[in-house]
């Protein structure tokens, strides 16, 4: 069984920063990805941004220079700066992390999303 607990998120004023983390546990083997996505109220989930297990990095369009995705691979932890934030960056992000088991199970499993808006 694999858990995904996530942190941070919140309240905050257009140009300001916020940071999320999502943290890992359980059976895991090896991680594939992991990263976050976001839902806005009335649209389709998005990618935000992804780390892959080689390092390499992918963001959406709308937060290029603005947002950074790492990762803790002791910790299990990925992690998301936010920086320059836009109300059109209002929604609530979930972090996503595709892992194998060590069962040998592949498992794309969600955490349990987190409301941030951005408003003066």
């Amino acid at each position: 069984q694999v858990q995904l607990v996530e942190s941070g998120g919140g309240l905050v004023q257009p140009g300001g920063s916020l940071r999320r983390a999502c943290a890992a546990s359980g059976s895991i083997d090896s991680i594939n990805s992991r990263g976050w996505y976001r839902q806005a109220p009335g649209k389709q989930r998005e990618l935000v941004a992804v780390v892959t297990s080689g390092g390499s990095t992918i963001y959406a369009d709308s937060v290029k220079g603005r947002f950074t995705v790492s990762r803790d691979n002791v910790k299990n932890t990925v992690y998301l700066q936010m920086n320059s934030l836009k109300p059109e960056d209002t929604a609530v992000y979930y972090c996503n992390v595709k892992l194998v088991t060590t069962s040998r199970m592949f498992v794309d499993t969600w955490g349990q999303g987190t409301q941030v808006t951005v408003s003066s």
